[in-house]
């Protein structure tokens, strides 16, 4: 089990639970706005983690954190996920995968036995937008099949979707009725670790109105709709 980075401490990643958050190298994506891109690189396999020191921090913080996420990158491309996830789960610990939704097989069998107790599987665009915000070519049966599992899981979830440019209103609509009747779907406000070169090209930031109107029509397909990152201008809900 490759393991990139550790974050010790976490009070958002994994809702309403002191977490800590364990990063995996490498992704089958290149989404443009990735603020984890640094896990794509090669340089990222020079300096892994000891998976073992990482095991004894968690022995060490048993009764202080709540619950342990498995990040990226895709952690399900790694090999030995399901034995580490299950190495983790005997101490005890809550845990939460956030996936791409590529690995239907290995997502359905953490589910099946009980690995995992949250999936945040992000759903990156409609279907025939997913490579242009992936930048790689996806076969999005997986995607469909994947989200299939997850809302027949029995386990606690939530779908998410970047709202990053060239993403409109109806995309993000036509996402919410790919998943209709989920119990959580988050649309996220864009991060930008690094400006554009040409300042023109900067997207205009969405408005309160234009959100909250993508909000109205959302709510009825879902059992429930939040915003992550919008907070500062969003009223409260």
């Amino acid at each position: 089990m490759n393991i990139a980075g550790l974050e010790k401490n976490s009070f958002v990643d994994y809702p309403g639970k002191m977490a800590a958050v364990i990063f995996t190298p490498g992704c089958n994506m290149n989404c443009f706005y990735c603020h984890n891109q640094i896990l794509l690189s090669k340089k990222t396999n020079e300096n892994i983690l000891n998976k073992n020191e990482v095991m004894n921090f968690l022995k060490a913080r048993k009764g202080f954190l709540d619950a342990v996420v498995i990040s990226g990158g895709e952690p399900t491309l790694q090999p030995e996920l399901l034995s580490f996830l299950e190495e983790v789960k005997g101490l005890g610990f809550l845990l939460k995968l956030d996936t791409n939704g590529t690995n239907p097989g290995i997502l359905k069998e953490a589910c099946q036995r009980n690995l995992v107790d949250y999936v945040a599987m992000d759903i990156k665009a409609p279907l025939e937008k997913y490579y242009e915000i992936c930048r790689t070519k996806i076969n999005t049966d997986l995607v469909q099949e994947s989200i299939k599992i997850v809302m027949e899981s029995g386990v606690d979830y939530e779908f998410r979707t970047t709202f990053a440019p060239p993403l409109t209103d109806e995309d993000i609509i036509a996402i919410a009725q790919m998943i209709e009747g989920a119990n959580l779907y988050v649309i996220q406000k864009v991060r930008y670790l690094y400006p554009l070169r040409d300042p023109g090209k900067n997207p205009i930031p969405h408005t309160v109105d234009y959100i909250m109107s993508i909000l109205r029509r959302v709510k009825p397909l879902v059992k429930e709709c939040k915003t992550r990152g919008y907070e500062m201008i969003l009223p409260l809900l």
